[in-house]
């Protein structure tokens, strides 16, 4: 990875780049006089425009929130990137190739542009899927969407689509627009056979997956037809764009309520982030086949401003057996957070599309008001495996749970939870618990085992007393 980029460069993108062609990008600006444009903040809510722009000097100004930048900050913000992410992305803006002080370059400008190329067949590619969820074609999978919920409104907002039933209804769209096949097979919209290739999505409902930016880089595809082979849902592959673990749907969606309401909700599907904001749960995104890693968490950790004064983060999860197996996978990556983790389980096994169909908007919100915190549930979900009405299964209980507190690298909420758990067993002596909990940290430092986490520690709740049920 290239060191910090030359300052005479960074100079060089600010002094090209033309602040209001890329706010216009967010905001609508019309001009307020004396070469300055104003139009609504997009950093707080207002219904008068205080935002203004200035582009003879560089700089925006909001006289509402008092935010104040040149272009560089403004894309850090819009886009919560770091100062070189929003460095290198106006350069390529511009197609300017930066150096940097180890001597190392970025992208040159082929690179560039052969990325720039596979944003923009993805662009077009998501509006030509839109265009035909409207054509008679498409009436299984409008089907599809009323009845689950969703009208043609909803369908506009999260860029629903279809792709037609054959096999190169999209290749000779994109032919048509000047792209070649070479091109076309870096995007992963295509599979290839003996004759060439041929359109990867056929006869499915297609969601756009954005990256935090808004721009598509890829597709999730759910069949519809009972004459399809293929999976239940099919994603875009691995390509230069898409890196599914470094992918949230919906993020470019949610990641203003995210940053400003701190708090994250993890779900699992598209139609449940769907369900989820239309509810008024606006910070909902989902991972898009893959569990929720550390990739994930760096993006949400910027977003929340994860530096140990608040937030929290939600998992919702199906009550069923897979559900809690994620919940715990979930745990394990927990302590990478300052902020305040929690799972929201369903007990009925209903997801959140599945709630707000039958219950409504009220239900969603009740799930994830229900939030337990991650390292309870970790240690609940182990104890029910065994009959605590009896010695043998209290002991087995106790043993299991052991290296799950262990495993609590703040040393304070790993106290509470033993006191917690000395309360869910019923024992009588919480010193024993926490003698065995010690010595299990102490032998689990000598394996190593408690090393991958970093020393930030978690905020998560450690009630002092067992709570009910």
């Amino acid at each position: 990875m290239p060191g910090l980029i030359k300052r005479e460069d960074i100079d060089e993108v600010r002094q090209r780049t033309d602040i209001k062609e890329v706010v216009d990008g967010y905001v609508t600006l019309k001009g307020a006089g004396l070469g300055t444009f104003k139009g609504l903040c997009p950093f707080h809510d207002e219904r008068s425009p205080s935002f203004t722009v200035r582009p003879q000097v560089g700089r925006y100004h909001c006289f509402g929130c008092g935010e104040d930048g040149d272009v560089i900050a403004f894309v850090q913000k819009q886009d919560h990137s770091s100062f070189q992410e929003a460095v290198e992305k106006l350069a390529a803006r511009i197609g300017y190739e930066l150096r940097y002080e180890d001597g190392g370059t970025g992208p040159n400008r082929e690179e560039v542009g052969r990325r720039q190329r596979l944003l923009d067949a993805h662009k077009i590619a998501d509006e030509f899927f839109q265009a035909q969820l409207l054509t008679p074609g498409a009436a299984e999978a409008r089907t599809f969407l009323h009845g689950r919920g969703f009208d043609r409104a909803a369908a506009e907002q999260f860029g629903v689509g279809y792709a037609p039933q054959g096999w190169d209804a999209l290749l000779k769209h994109l032919r048509g627009r000047g792209f070649t096949d070479a091109e076309l097979k870096l995007t992963g919209m295509f599979s290839e056979g003996n004759r060439g290739i041929y359109d990867r999505f056929r006869g499915r409902l297609v969601w756009p997956i954005r990256d935090i930016a808004g721009d598509t880089i890829g597709f999730g595809a759910r069949k519809l037809y009972e004459d399809d082979q293929g999976p239940k849902y099919l994603n875009t592959p691995e390509t230069a764009l898409y890196k599914k673990s470094q992918v949230l749907y919906g993020i470019d969606l949610a990641k203003r309520s995210i940053a400003k309401d701190r708090q994250l909700v993890v779900v699992e599907g598209y139609t449940d982030v769907m369900a989820c904001h239309l509810a008024g749960i606006t910070t909902a995104v989902a991972t898009c086949g893959t569990a929720f890693g550390t990739d994930h968490i760096k993006i949400a950790r910027r977003l929340l401003s994860d530096d140990g004064t608040g937030g929290e983060v939600i998992f919702t999860f199906d009550g069923d057996a897979a559900g809690q197996k994620a919940a715990l996978r979930a745990f394990e990556e927990d302590q990478r957070f300052t902020a305040q983790t929690y799972v929201a389980v369903e007990p009925t096994g209903a997801d959140p599309c599945d709630l707000r169909q039958s219950r409504g908007d009220e239900a969603v919100h009740a799930l994830v008001q229900s939030r337990r915190p991650l390292f309870e549930f970790a240690i609940r979900t182990t104890l029910k495996q065994f009959n605590l009405d009896t010695v043998e299964g209290r002991v087995q209980g106790l043993k299991a749970s052991v290296p799950v507190v262990a495993a609590i690298r703040d040393a304070s909420t790993r106290t509470g939870y033993c006191q917690a758990l000395t309360g869910w067993l019923g024992m009588p002596d919480p010193n024993e618990v926490l003698r065995l909990v010690t010595t299990e940290v102490k032998n689990a430092g000598k394996r190593g085992d408690l090393g991958g986490a970093p020393a930030a520690a978690p905020r998560a709740s450690a009630p002092a007393a067992p709570p009910g049920g």
